[in-house]
């Protein structure tokens, strides 16, 4: 007999910050600050990755909150305990929920940290809202057209990326792949792409547990992919060229890139290349991690973050 899937709200958990939901562009975000967070101090948003939700923060939340600033953790939309609609998982509409998501907060303003898929979104709400945004920190994430021309023209790129990403495109076979086996695939992800160092630490093994629980949330697997789906069809599609066009624009905001030195699937090349769309762009390598940098060498990233937010 198998066991019923997990609720949502499982991924509420227990520790020294504080649970709260927003209402921001038509959907309720599920949003977690540290408790010592105070309101009117500068707002950090901070956006989480595929196969993940807002704990992937948890080393960067106590170390933001006591450096003066709000740090705010959210699960994205269709994550963890945030309303999980079947559309709006395009560009536009991503860049909008953070944008909307910083107005609920009660700021003008605020920085944003993003890891992978959520560092995109920090790309497109810059560009699209860019009075809302003061600083950016993206974490394994190029700029996207910088990650379009490398699958298409990088050979080296187009096997760590594209391969696994044209398979994710298939309607239910996707599904079944993330949520399979207690969500297995978590695993042979966060395997696959981290450092070894990582790897041998009670820290991953939690990771791997939280993380296997949270995909298998009714309608997360499906709204994860739905990020990628769009990303790839959208390519041969007008509002695809819209938008890629929208986001062939040189932004203003300082900009601090970060990629772990083991990363096999986000290429060095792609971004440094990045810095293309960056007139103020900061591009630094972590030793000893992988793609998931953030939760690999907390230490060097959290310093990295903090020296770029109060440069």
């Amino acid at each position: 007999m198998t066991s019923p899937p997990p609720d949502p709200t499982e991924v509420r958990f227990d520790g020294p910050w504080q649970h709260f939901d927003v209402r921001a562009g038509g959907l309720r975000f599920h949003a977690v600050e540290s408790e010592q967070s105070v309101a009117d101090r500068p707002l950090v948003l901070l956006l989480h990755g595929f196969g993940e939700f807002w704990w992937t923060w948890r080393h960067q939340l106590p170390a933001l909150t006591a450096a003066g600033y709000r740090a705010v953790a959210v699960d994205l939309r269709g994550y963890g305990d945030t309303d999980k609609p079947p559309r709006g998982y395009d560009g536009w509409t991503l860049a909008g929920d953070t944008h909307a998501l910083i107005r609920a907060l009660g700021h003008s303003s605020a920085s944003l940290v993003g890891h992978a898929d959520g560092g995109l979104v920090c790309w497109a709400t810059a560009t699209l809202h860019p009075r809302a945004v003061d600083r950016v920190v993206v974490l394994s994430s190029p700029h996207p057209r910088a990650l379009r021309q490398g699958a298409l023209f990088n050979s080296e790129e187009r096997t760590a990326f594209l391969a696994p990403f044209l398979h994710n495109q298939l309607p239910r076979i996707g599904e079944r792949r993330l949520t399979r086996g207690d969500g297995a695939f978590v695993e042979e992800y966060f395997t696959e792409r981290s450092g070894r160092a990582w790897r041998e630490t009670p820290d991953f093994a939690e990771a791997i547990t939280r993380n296997r629980l949270a995909i298998q949330i009714p309608g997360v697997a499906h709204c994860s992919l739905e990020y990628r789906r769009w990303a790839f069809r959208s390519q041969f599609r007008p509002d695809g060229w819209r938008f890629m066009e929208l986001m062939n624009k040189r932004l203003d905001h300082p900009f601090l890139a970060l990629r772990g030195r083991e990363d096999d699937y986000i290429l060095d090349s792609l971004m440094a290349q990045s810095r293309e769309w960056s007139r103020d762009f900061d591009y630094r390598v972590i030793s000893g991690a992988g793609h998931f940098l953030h939760q690999e060498a907390p230490s060097a990233v959290n310093a990295a973050i903090l020296g770029h937010l109060d440069r």
